[in-house]
């Protein structure tokens, strides 16, 4: 092995956690706001189901 095995190896592996780390870190926003969405959209279909409900039983 040469030296420039020795720059190059740890060069590629620390350009892959950086990588890793910037996709990760939009994989987990974009978890987030869909999360938030998909919640929003559970709570208008209860809002919507307690609006049936209370019309049926005036």
């Amino acid at each position: 092995m040469t030296l420039a095995h020795f720059i190059y190896i740890p060069g590629v592996l620390l350009f892959g956690v950086v990588v890793g780390y910037i996709l990760g870190g939009r994989a987990a926003e974009l978890a987030r706001a869909e999360k938030g969405e998909k919640d929003a959209r559970r709570e208008a279909r209860a809002e919507a189901r307690r609006a049936r409900e209370r019309a049926r039983s005036e």
